[in-house]
């Protein structure tokens, strides 16, 4: 198996971060199955060309969400996957954030 190393912005990361806890799995395992997916889903566009339109979505997703995270809103590692914690301080989050 090969490592590697993806950097992205804050918002991106800790959207990333919630993502998997809510998932029960970790960000890595959410990159690893989408690019397994692009894998073996690929038709006709070049691996590069689908991976940029599905971190595009993925984006513009997150964008129309409202999806905006600071570098403040980060949890602690142990509050990450205290589901608990993290489900009221979502909540929070959103009540501070929310769209009018």
């Amino acid at each position: 198996m090969k490592n590697i190393t993806v950097s992205v912005d804050e918002e991106t990361y800790r959207a990333a971060r919630i993502a998997a806890a809510e998932r029960g799995t970790s960000v890595s395992a959410l990159v690893r199955g989408a690019l397994e997916e692009i894998a073996s889903n690929h038709a006709g566009e070049s691996p590069n060309e689908e991976l940029l339109r599905t971190l595009d979505e993925i984006r513009e997703s997150m964008i129309a969400r409202g999806s905006k995270f600071s570098a403040a809103d980060n949890l602690p590692r142990e509050e990450l996957y205290d589901r608990e914690a993290r489900r009221r301080e979502d909540e929070a989050h959103l009540k501070r954030h929310a769209v009018r």
